[in-house]
């Protein structure tokens, strides 16, 4: 069969197609007035005086909560995401959330950096070999294993474009360092709201909690790959060589910081300012080398990857400082 090649008006069409989807599409941050107070901020993010000597190895759940080297019992399978997973169940009645495929790695040391700066995370551990029954039983791949704490249950989604943080220091920072990870899945459907009970206490977390679409390079979004020409132009996931090729902060102008990432979140990305990335970098300032390693080393990675992963953020907040100072 004879392939189908566009003609030029035929691609110029689709191009201005794909322009007035991407008009279309384009959202505004709502923002609140007045600013939250600080028993709200603490639902997003919650001052940590001890960042510099947080376990990066274990995270929030620490090493009490990691899954056990036994055999799970299947429940059901994961139907949402794209990528393939089970709920399992292990033998002391808990329930965890299971994810295989690229997603697993990234969102585990994403997840780590990102409770390590103070913002809420669920208990997310890399298992690199696990044994399933009732379902393909026997030996499994490595995978994402995420606990579900009764205490804390989903009980709704939240908005990058609305919510109560918007025009805050640490929502901005939030907006920074998943834009340092490359994270470009930035959709409200990835985004949780848990209500936190036991011991007296009744609380909301806010919680980005799909982190997986990170740790690769940011191209153009999901909704475009319709498009002949821009099929495979989504973001990529766990390639550390498009990692290291994209950069982080482009510039500064008239106050306001112009990153180096292309997607359909022009309003959400161009809300950070130049004083907002100075606080950000000095949060990410607090974290030492080895807990840099050890986020990695939480997804699996091998010392080589690990180097490379750490070398390469780290040089994207050091011209990020450089770029602020010349501001």
């Amino acid at each position: 069969m004879k392939k189908l090649i566009p003609r030029p008006h035929t691609m110029l069409l689709l191009g201005c197609m794909a322009a007035c989807l991407v008009a279309a599409c384009a959202r505004t941050l709502r923002q609140p007035l007045p600013l939250p107070a600080a028993d709200t901020i603490v639902q997003l993010w919650q001052a940590a005086s001890d960042v510099d000597t947080r376990d990066l190895l274990h995270g929030p759940g620490g090493p009490e909560l990691s899954p056990p080297p036994v055999t799970y019992a299947f429940v059901a399978v994961k139907t949402s995401g794209t990528n393939p997973g089970y709920d399992v169940r292990d033998p002391q009645g808990r329930l965890w959330s299971v994810k295989l495929g690229d997603e697993a790695q990234t969102e585990v040391t994403t997840g780590r950096i990102l409770w390590a700066l103070g913002f809420h995370q669920p208990p997310t551990y890399y298992v690199k070999q696990w044994r399933m029954s009732g379902r393909s039983d026997g030996d499994q791949p490595a995978a994402r294993f995420r606990l579900e704490v009764p205490e804390h249950q989903v009980v709704g989604e939240w908005s990058w474009y609305d919510n109560p943080f918007i025009g805050t220091r640490q929502y901005a920072a939030l907006i920074a360092v998943n834009l340092l990870l490359n994270n470009w899945d930035l959709k409200t459907s990835n985004n949780k709201v848990y209500a936190v009970t036991g011991d007296g206490a009744n609380a909301r977390r806010y919680v980005v909690r799909d982190l997986g679409a990170s740790l690769g390079k940011a191209r153009q979004p999901r909704l475009l790959s319709w498009i002949p020409f821009m099929r495979h132009k989504q973001g990529t996931k766990n390639i550390l060589e498009d990692f290291e090729v994209q950069g982080w902060v482009k510039g500064a102008e008239d106050g306001m910081i112009d990153f180096d990432y292309r997607g359909l979140d022009p309003a959400l990305v161009g809300s950070v300012t130049v004083d907002d990335l100075r606080w950000t970098c000095e949060l990410l300032s607090r974290l030492t080398e080895p807990q840099w390693h050890d986020a990695f080393r939480a997804g699996g990675y091998d010392e080589a990857q690990r180097g490379r992963y750490v070398r390469r953020i780290q040089e994207k907040i050091a011209h990020a400082r450089q770029m602020i100072s010349a501001s």
